[in-house]
C-alpha cells in the first residue's frame, strides 16, 4: 500500500483536567500539545478537541454518566472513529468507553508509541519501539493484540492490517520480548563499536537538544545542509543524525541532531528512548534549542533540563542556550528577547528559518569547545603510526623528533583530546 493510499482516520482529542490533581498542567496548552501530537501521524485527521473538567476519576469509565452521553452524541455527529485521551487510561476504562461510544480509543502512551513507530529509522530505534509497545500491550490484554501482524509502520492500535484481532497471551508477548532483547543486545554492541570508532575522530561533538518541535532539525539542516525531516510537528526526529561541519573559524565539529524531549513522557518510553540520546552522552558541547515564541517555553526548558540531569550530562558538558523562532515575535516581545540574549553569556537569539543570529552562534561554538590546554611529551614507536596520524590530524603537535625506535613528540592539547588519545 502506498503511503498516500493509507486510509485517514477521523480523530477527536480529549484532555481530562482533574481538579484534585495539583500537579496538573494548564489545560489549554496541554490540549494544544496533544492535538499537535495527533497531527504528527499521517493517518489521522483531528476533527475536534475538548478539555474535559473532572471533579474525580470514575474507576470504570473515567468520565461520569452525563459527560459520556454528551460526548457520545458529539462523536457520532462528527463521524469520529478514534478518540485520543491525553492521559493514562486503564484497560477496563478503555474497553468500557469503546463499547459506549462505538469507537477505538488510545491514551497518551499509545499515541506516542504510534508516532515513535512511524518515525523510527535505525534498527535500534525500531527494536526499542517494539519492546516499549509490547510492554504496554502486556498490561492491556483485555484487548486483542495485533502488533505482530502489522505489515507496515504503525503498531496496529490505530488501524491497518491487524484488524483480525488475534488473541495473544502473556507468554507469547514474553517470548517476543526475549527475542527482541537478544536482537537489541547485538545492535547495542554494534553501536558501541561505532562509538568507539568515533572516539578516534579528533573533532568535538556538538549535540542539539530541546523540547520537541523547538526547531532543532531546521537549525541542523540550515547549518549542515542535511535533509533531515524538518516539519512543524512533534517528534519529527527520532533517530540521531550526525554531520561534520566546518565553522567560520575553520574549526571542524560533528553536529548531532537528537530526538525531541516532551513532558510527562510515559515511563515505558523513557527506557525505550534513552538509547536515542546516547549521542548526547558523548557530546563536548550541548546546544539547548528553545522555541522562545511558545507560551510554555519556560516549562519546556525545565523539562529538558530535568531529562539532561537524569542522563547525568547536565553538569559535565558545557551548554549554550539558543532562543529560536524570534521571527515569530513582534514589537516589544522581540526586542526584549534580543536585548536579553545580547546581555547574557552563552545565550543566543536566532531564527533557524531566516538565518538571523546564526553568525554569532557559530562564532561562539569554538570558544566553548576550547578547554584549557596543557603541554605533554610523548614517545611513539614506528608501529604506532595510527596514533601519530591522529595527533597531527587533531592539530596538537608542536614539535617532533625522529628517534631510532620511533618519534618523540611535544603536544599541546585539551583534557578531552588527551582522553580520546588514551582510548586509541
Amino acid at each position: 500500500m502506498l503511503e498516500h493510499d493509507r486510509p485517514v482516520t477521523r480523530a477527536w482529542v480529549l484532555h481530562p483536567d482533574l481538579k484534585s490533581d495539583h500537579q496538573r498542567r494548564d489545560a489549554e496548552p496541554a490540549l494544544e500539545e496533544a492535538v499537535s501530537l495527533a497531527a504528527a501521524l499521517p493517518d489521522l485527521q483531528v476533527v475536534g478537541a475538548d478539555v474535559v473538567r473532572l471533579p474525580k476519576i470514575h474507576p470504570g469509565k473515567l468520565f461520569g454518566k452525563g459527560k459520556i452521553a454528551e460526548l457520545k452524541s458529539v462523536l457520532a455527529a462528527n463521524e469520529v472513529e478514534l478518540v485520543l485521551i491525553d492521559g493514562p487510561v486503564t484497560p477496563v476504562q478503555q474497553r468500557n468507553l469503546e463499547k459506549e461510544w462505538g469507537v477505538k480509543l488510545l491514551d497518551r502512551t499509545g499515541l506516542i508509541l504510534e508516532i515513535f513507530s512511524d518515525r523510527a529509522r535505525t534498527s535500534e530505534g525500531v527494536l526499542q519501539v517494539e519492546m516499549a509497545a509490547l510492554s504496554y500491550q502486556r498490561t492491556r490484554l483485555v484487548r486483542a493484540w495485533t502488533h505482530l501482524e502489522r505489515q507496515r509502520g504503525g503498531l496496529g492500535f490505530v488501524g491497518g492490517p491487524g484488524e483480525t484481532q488475534i488473541e495473544a497471551d502473556r507468554r507469547a508477548i514474553d517470548e517476543q520480548l526475549n527475542r527482541l532483547r537478544k536482537q537489541l543486545a547485538k545492535v547495542v554492541k554494534t553501536r558501541e563499536l561505532h562509538r568507539a570508532s568515533r572516539a578516534k575522530v579528533p573533532f568535538p561533538i556538538v549535540a542539539l537538544v530541546g523540547y520537541t518541535n523547538a526547531g532543532k532539525s531546521t537549525l541542523f539542516n540550515h547549518l549542515t545542509g542535511a535533509e533531515v525531516l524538518a516539519k512543524d510537528m512533534l517528534f519529527a526526529t527520532l533517530d540521531p543524525t550526525m554531520r561534520k561541519i566546518v565553522l567560520p573559524t575553520g574549526d571542524e565539529v560533528i553536529m548531532s541532531d537528537t530526538v525531541g524531549f516532551i513532558s510527562d513522557l510515559p515511563t515505558e518510553l523513557v527506557a525505550a528512548f534513552r538509547a536515542t540520546l546516547e549521542e548526547v552522552l558523548d557530546a563536548d558541547l550541548i546546544v539547548h534549542v528553545r522555541d522562545i515564541s511558545h507560551a510554555q517555553t519556560e516549562e519546556q526548558a525545565q523539562d529538558v533540563q530535568a531529562i539532561l540531569q537524569s542522563l547525568g550530562v547536565a553538569e559535565e558538558a558545557p551548554t549554550i542556550e539558543v532562543w529560536n523562532k524570534v521571527d515569530l515575535l513582534e514589537g516589544d516581545a522581540r526586542d526584549a528577547v534580543i536585548t536579553q540574549a545580547e546581555r547574557m553569556d552563552d545565550l543566543y537569539a536566532i531564527s533557524a528559518v531566516t538565518g538571523e543570529g546564526l553568525e554569532a552562534l557559530l562564532a561562539a561554538i569554538p570558544d566553548k569547545l576550547k578547554d584549557p590546554r596543557s603541554e605533554a611529551d610523548l614517545s611513539l614507536e614506528f608501529a604506532e603510526g595510527r596514533k601519530r596520524a591522529w595527533l597531527f590530524e587533531a592539530g596538537v603537535v608542536t614539535e617532533e623528533v625522529q628517534t631510532e625506535t620511533g618519534y618523540d613528540l611535544t603536544v599541546f592539547w585539551t583534557a578531552l583530546q588527551k582522553e580520546r588519545f588514551a582510548r586509541l
